[in-house]
This record gives C-alpha cells, structure tokens and sequence, in this order.
C-alpha cells in the first residue's frame, strides 16, 4: 500500500501543484502557541498560517484532503475548531496533548465533523499511550519525531525510529485498528537519513502516511517552475521506490533496519 502524502502549505498555488503531482492532503498548521519557546532556537518551520487560510485553500483543492492542525487545548479551542471545520477541514489534527482528558475535550468539539487525527509528540503521550488509545473516536494517530525527540533530550529525531519506539507505538496503535504514520521525508536519495530508508520501515512497521518536508521542497524558496518540477519528480521517485518494495524479502527489511541504525548512529556522534 502506499503512502499518504502530505505537504505543509499555505500558498493556493503551490496546493494545487503538490495536488496535481499527487500529493494526497495539504496541511494547514495553525498551531502557534508556545511553539516559539520549543523550537524557536531551531532549524525548523515556525508556519506562519492564518485560519483565513483554511477557506482559501479549500476553495482550490479537487482531490486532495484537507488536514488542519490546531493549537493544543486552551480557551480559545472551541471558537478554533468550530471555525475550521466550517471553512472545510476534512481532518482536524490535535498537537502537544499529554493527557487522556485533553484527547477527549478535542473529540468532543470535533463532535463526528471531521476526522480526529492525533499527533502523538509528547513523552507523556507516549507514555500514557494505552489510556489514550481506549479513547473512542480516534480516526488516526501521527507520531512526530520533531517535538518527541526534543522532549525526550534525544540528538537526532531519528533516534526514534532507529531505536524502536516508533515501532513500540506502531504496535500499540495498530492493535487497536487505528490508522497511523510517523515523521517526514526528503526526496529519494537526500536527507541526512536518505528517504528510501525511512520509506521502507513505514512498510514494514505497516505505517499509512507521512509529511514531505522541508527537505523535499522548500516551496517559499523556489520558483513556480522549480516547485511544479521537483514535485512531479520528487513523488514518481517515491511511488518508483515504494513498487520496488513488493520485491523485497523479509530479510531485506531486516538488512535495511540494520543500516537505517548505523546511519542514525553517525549521524548522533557528529551531532555529540
């Protein structure tokens, strides 16, 4: 099976390119509280998204879903949700819970409007990850290595994978027949860990979607042209790798695990 892809933007031209080539859903991130005070030290996107957003995206799109992500529970949770949902999200993401009760406020207020899809960043999460899952009403889990990885003192986010708690939740949250996927990827061949290695632990952990990031396209960087091409290259090169899987042996995968570590491995004695 392949994988969902998903693109962070909120320029109407750039969803309909990343649509055209295939992209299945364009994510508006309104998340943006305390977000500054996480990752603002960073090499990481702080989105400037406006809830304005949702609606003009939304009126572009033919085909491709549209996920928004926004802020954790507070006060204004309500007005947020209610407003997005209105303006057409087709999947509401919830970020940074680290409770069972904040889970069943957000599914609450999304009350059957719109898909509930968790993102799963949090060590508390994690670890009260049984609790959570019996929650009703949870359509999909998304785990973010970013945040995780940050709030577990962890060098790379890819310690999380390499290390095994990715697969430990996927397994978790495949036993309750909930839909799942983790991280980003770059095009194939780049990225500090090259995508095709990430891709093939998606398949073999059974996981169903993933962001294209930063890495793939930098679309605020790049020309109309430069971003229709990357795209359109950048996700035949996927579905290419993602086919060629359907020939590989169990013990390809095991072999890929293996390497996918020692590259991780480097990558944290650099970073030390």
């Amino acid at each position: 099976m392949s994988l969902q892809l998903m693109y962070i933007t909120n320029s109407a031209d750039v969803a309909v390119l990343a649509e055209t080539a295939g992209v299945d859903r364009i994510f508006i991130d309104l998340e943006i509280n305390e977000k500054e005070a996480r990752q603002g030290h960073l090499d990481t996107v702080i989105s400037k998204h406006t809830i304005e957003d949702v609606g003009k995206i939304r009126s572009v799109l033919r085909s491709s879903e549209l996920l928004v992500r926004v802020n954790p529970i507070y006060d204004g949770s309500p007005a947020e949700i209610d407003r997005v949902i209105e303006d057409g999200a087709e999947v509401v993401m919830l970020p940074m819970f680290t409770t069972v009760s904040e889970v069943e406020q957000f599914i609450a207020l999304v009350n059957g409007r719109a898909k509930v899809c968790l993102l799963l960043e949090t060590p508390q999460a994690m670890t009260r990850i049984d609790d959570i899952l019996c929650v009703p009403g949870i359509d999909e889990v998304h785990i973010g290595l970013n945040d995780l990885h940050l709030g577990m003192h962890l060098d790379f986010m890819f310690e999380l994978l390499s290390g095994g708690i990715v697969e430990y939740l996927c397994n978790k949250i495949a036993a309750k027949n909930i839909k799942y996927g983790f991280g980003g990827i770059a095009r194939i061949g780049l990225g500090m860990l090259p995508a095709e290695h990430i891709i093939a632990e998606h398949h073999r952990l059974g996981s169903q979607m993933t962001i294209l990031s930063r890495s793939f396209c930098d679309a605020n960087k790049k020309s109309v042209e430069e971003v229709k091409d990357i795209f359109f290259e950048g996700i035949h090169g996927i579905r290419a790798f993602e086919e060629s899987l359907t020939d590989w042996a169990p013990v390809d995968f095991v072999q890929n695990r293996s390497t996918l570590k020692e590259i991780v491995n480097r990558i944290v004695e650099v970073k030390k």
